[in-house]
């Protein structure tokens, strides 16, 4: 069955066309685009208009190629930013007039059910042939680090536990970095340590961490982190998929972001223009977990919650 997936967070919009049976997912189309949509959520409360628009233009984009590429179901699954906003109603009506169908907005729970199929499904498993293992260990623990929110999800073939934290790469950045100088001040990033370990230890007390073997990491702030340390010379999807970033280079790389400017930051062959003022608290998040629940490592998926939206579509 060709499906159409679309995901609709905090900091990007993106789109899946994929043919997809019981257990095969073979990408037609893949696009994202940075639109923003939570600006300003954290301290509004609303949707900015101009935020809806710039989401509503590149969904437009998306329907054209839903329709030229003949998917015959379409599942629009909208995240954080939605979850916490007064007018959704709007986002919804925007959403219904583009692609026909309402936008589902995911509770926390589910967006982490999503994340963990999208994240785990392709993950070669143990061998029952040889005692070695081919493939990351489970139980995985898979954190998606999103614009608003974060998701931990602990399982082997299924998600077993889950949390969804208000720790996101936009939140963080807008509550505490807006004004903090460029590069940001240390008792700015101190301030946003601080609420990443406030939300950790609500982690430490839903999720049993401690069983996991393998941290799979997920969404842009882990593939440009990983990006960074492979020192690709461009995002190369296929070199990021599956690679293992050990811990000191997470370390290494978020050290040298948070210390870089604006323009600088810019300038990394691998960085998304509209990642750049989030990209050094999407590594600092994804630093303080790997650094609190002792992982060596963490192996970074480019398929995530919008693999998830397809596969649920059969």
């Amino acid at each position: 069955m060709r499906v159409a997936a679309v995901d609709c967070g905090t900091n990007s919009v993106r789109l899946l066309i994929a043919d997809v049976s019981d257990d095969t997912l073979t990408e037609v189309e893949r696009r994202m685009e940075i639109v923003r949509l939570g600006q300003g959520v954290d301290r509004t409360g609303r949707l900015a208009a101009d935020a809806l628009e710039r989401t509503f233009g590149a969904m437009r984009g998306y329907r054209k190629l839903i329709d030229q590429h003949g998917a015959v179901r379409t599942r629009v699954v909208a995240t954080s930013a939605t979850r916490d906003a007064a007018n959704r109603d709007e986002f919804a009506a925007g959403v219904r007039e583009i692609f026909g169908v309402d936008p589902e907005v995911a509770t926390g729970s589910e967006e982490a059910e999503l994340s963990f199929t999208g994240a785990t499904r392709g993950l070669v498993r143990l061998s029952p042939e040889t005692e070695h293992p081919q493939g990351p260990m489970p139980p995985y623990l898979v954190v998606d680090i999103g614009g608003g929110s974060t998701e931990f999800v602990l399982g082997s073939a299924h998600a077993e536990a889950a949390l969804s934290v208000d720790i996101g790469c936009v939140r963080l950045t807008e509550r505490h970095l807006r004004d903090a100088g460029d590069p940001p001040s240390e008792a700015a990033l101190e301030a946003v340590a601080a609420d990443i370990e406030d939300a950790l230890d609500k982690v430490t007390d839903a999720v049993p961490v401690e069983r996991a073997h393998t941290l799979v990491g997920l969404a842009g702030s882990v593939t440009t982190v990983a990006g960074i340390a492979l020192d690709l010379p461009e995002y190369d999807p296929a070199r990021i998929h599956h690679a293992r970033i050990e811990a000191e280079q997470i370390y290494e790389v978020t050290r040298r972001l948070l210390a870089m400017t604006h323009g600088e930051r810019a300038a990394i062959p691998v960085m998304h223009p509209g990642r750049v003022d989030v990209i050094g608290v999407g590594a600092l998040i994804l630093d303080r977990i790997v650094r609190r629940f002792a992982f060596s490592q963490v192996v970074v998926s480019e398929h995530d919650i919008l693999d998830g939206i397809a596969w649920s579509l059969i």
